[in-house]
């Protein structure tokens, strides 16, 4: 099997493209879904968040939501908002945001290859949220979610990127936050061949972002394969929908933690705690980090800066060096008490995207007590801990920009 192949994508009609295109259905709540299809019929969040269009108050993972996921599915594909390219291609796909840019690729990546470690994860998945994208896919027989993949950056495949992108694109959308989308697919049957042959050269690809999404589709397959007496391998469910970029044009942002409580400490023996295995600085300005071992950390309306002793950097560890286990070692595990971050409510976490002043403003209103800033997990870092076979501690990274949902989705059926 290739380790990513073209497919025939379902794609917005053309002219359909900025009303189709949609966020990521995880990154807005079901309250700021709605708002976001007010007026807009068609946009991919009628399928990515279906309880938009079902009364208040229902529960996402009822039943009758995957099934109005469909009927709005059909609904876009019979009114021809919707359409299926004649045969498989890949997809060049560009975004940009401010000055920052990135060219990837489009494809359906090998579900072996991800079961065989091949394609790499470095996160855990939680329970609900896989069952909730197995139960999408097999409602929609078809993946609209794709999975972000990385590559280490390869030559061939990034001047091919660069060439084929470097006309006017068949889709160029801007969508909410003023990030740009842009979309060729590539007809040329050679070149088709030539990208497929120098992906399946590559050693790995690592998700980046998408791992329950890679996940369900693993599962997905494992179950169609067992009742299909005919599988050969070739089916659509044997890939699932990806976008590969190369690791040396991502833009990972902080991904910030907040604190309910002091663990019962005051503030004076909560500031002695932490002085021990930290330097302790005192600024007049938000104390944004500017290298790994440092942290930022607001408290009663006061920021400072927090420098780690650099012996309790265990800089051979690729899980123990990163900034996200430097805090949660030295401070908000034995000084805050907080143990398992997935199932604390104690602790909140604030993607670098809304800027320190949301660290603020959810200290100074009362809700949280204290809020930490982190330097940027590195995107080498990432894939050090997925070649390890290592698992990154939760909300480690936050990708920008995000993709855009509904712009191509690859059926099953």
């Amino acid at each position: 099997m290739p380790l990513v192949r073209p497919f025939p994508g379902l794609r917005p009609a053309p002219g359909h493209a900025a009303e189709v295109a949609a966020p990521p259905y995880d990154v807005v709540n079901a309250q700021e879904a709605r708002a976001l299809v007010a007026g807009r019929p068609w946009s991919f969040l009628h399928i990515s968040r279906p309880e938009v269009d079902l009364p208040e108050g229902t529960d996402p993972y009822a039943p009758e939501v995957y099934a109005k996921a469909r009927e709005n599915l059909d609904r876009m594909r019979a009114e021809g908002i919707l359409q299926m390219d004649p045969e498989p291609r890949f997809y060049v796909y560009r975004l940009s945001m401010g000055d920052h840019r990135q060219t990837g690729l489009v494809g359906a990546a090998s579900v072996a290859a991800y079961e065989q470690g091949r394609i790499k994860k470095h996160e855990f998945t939680r329970p609900a949220k896989e069952d909730d994208r197995v139960r999408q896919i097999d409602a929609l027989d078809a993946q609209t979610g794709p999975v972000f993949l990385v590559y280490r950056a390869a030559p061939e495949i990034d001047a091919l990127l660069a060439e084929q992108s470097s006309g006017a694109a068949e889709v160029d959308v801007t969508a909410t936050g003023g990030v740009r989308h842009e979309l060729w697919p590539l007809r040329d049957a050679g070149v088709n061949a030539r990208l497929q042959a120098a992906f399946d050269a590559l050693d790995a690809l690592y998700v980046a972002d998408g791992h329950h999404r890679s996940a369900a589709a693993s599962r997905v397959a494992a179950a169609r394969r067992k009742v299909n007496p005919h599988h050969t391998g070739e089916e659509p469910y044997n890939y699932f929908l990806s976008v590969v970029f190369p690791h040396d044009q991502m833009q990972i942002l902080d991904y910030n933690r907040v604190v309910r409580d002091l663990h019962g400490l005051d503030e004076r023996t909560f500031m002695e705690r932490v002085a021990i295995p930290f330097q302790v600085l005192p600024v007049e300005t938000q104390a944004r980090p500017t290298r790994p071992g440092e942290f930022g950390m607001y408290l009663a309306g006061h920021w400072y800066r927090l420098v780690l002793d650099p012996a309790r950097i265990p800089w051979d560890d690729p899980v123990g060096r990163l900034d996200v286990s430097l805090l949660t070692d030295n401070l908000i595990e034995p000084i805050l008490g907080i143990v398992d971050q997935r199932r604390d409510d104690r602790i909140d976490f604030v993607g670098g995207i809304r800027g320190l002043g949301e660290l603020e403003r959810r200290v100074d209103s009362g809700e949280m007590r204290v809020a930490f800033a982190l330097h940027p997990t590195r995107i080498d870092d990432l894939m050090a801990v997925a070649d390890a076979g290592e698992v990154m501690p939760p909300k480690s990274t936050w990708f920008e920009p995000k993709l855009a949902d509904g712009l191509v989705s690859h059926v099953l059926g």
